[in-house]
């Protein structure tokens, strides 16, 4: 069976000395290291499963976050991605699921 996602971790946001972008969230995916090897991921959907409580509207119990990868960040691999809408801080070191769609190949 084919894999349909690589595994990641939410480093936190993209920042400054001073300032820090909410908007854009910075990801650690397994088995990348260099900003080569990034350039694949480009574009790919990234999704943050979290649990939250049941309910009639949600019975599975679990909210998915979807973003997109959107550029790499330095040169050991790390990517920057978008959500549609800002991670929260609990978010940050969250393993989040890579998906390897759309493919660009």
């Amino acid at each position: 069976m084919e894999k349909i996602y690589s595994k990641g971790v939410v480093l936190g946001y993209r920042r400054s000395q001073a300032t820090q972008y909410p908007n854009i969230s910075l990801i650690k995916i397994e088995g990348v290291v260099s900003r080569e090897d990034s350039t694949f991921y480009l574009g790919k959907k990234v999704c943050l499963v979290s649990k939250v409580s049941k309910s009639a509207k949600n019975p599975t119990g679990h909210k998915i976050s979807w973003g997109k990868i959107c550029k790499a960040h330095g040169s050991s691999g790390v990517v920057q991605a978008r959500f549609a809408r800002n991670l929260p801080p609990k978010a940050m070191g969250a393993p989040v699921r890579v998906m390897l769609y759309p493919s660009n190949i």
